[in-house]
């Protein structure tokens, strides 16, 4: 771990999910559905995705529960957690969901179909360097409770270093 650096541990922009800012949620989901990532060996699913502007300009990235909650009804995504909370104590007749259920699905595709991505995404808090230590790697991560870190070479973003790789280099010293 001594000499490792973030340029060690990221994984290539081309191989990491993005996509635009128009793009919508559906398309997001699409992105996210269709990538796998392989590093040594450990197949996992992408969490998130960085999200560009036309000039391929970092402007955020979105989580999964970022897009899931994008899917909710917009008077909802506006009001407090206590408040939405509160929906989901009352008793439904299971009869009566039955009968909701389909538009509650067509609403739900209205609003992938129709939302773009820039409206749900995060913006970029914080970068790590290439050439950047993995020692400051860890402690920006923790720092803004994050598990992704964009990584930049000459001001471009080269790549992500993401939270179970950095694990997975700890776990060797401590375990060797």
């Amino acid at each position: 771990m001594e000499n490792v650096r973030a340029r060690d541990v990221l994984i290539p922009l081309e191989k990491y999910p993005h996509l635009p800012y128009w793009f919508t949620l559906k398309q997001a989901i699409a992105e996210m559905e269709g990538a796998q990532l392989e590093i040594d060996g450990r197949v996992s699913l992408p969490r998130m995705l960085l999200v560009f502007d036309e000039k391929y300009q970092l402007m955020g990235m979105a989580r999964r529960r970022d897009i899931l909650k994008g899917l909710e009804p917009k008077f909802l995504r506006e009001k407090p957690l206590q408040y939405r909370k509160k929906l989901w104590d009352v008793q439904v007749d299971p009869e009566l969901s039955e009968l909701s259920y389909g538009k509650v699905v067509e609403a739900v595709i209205k609003l992938a179909e129709e939302t773009p991505i820039s409206e749900v995404m995060l913006p970029i808090e914080v970068t790590v360097d290439y050439e950047d230590h993995i020692v400051r790697v860890i402690y920006e991560m923790n720092k803004h409770n994050l598990s992704l870190l964009p990584v930049l070479r000459d001001n471009k973003v080269v790549g992500v270093v993401r939270s179970v790789d950095v694990f997975h280099v700890v776990a060797k010293v401590v375990l060797a």
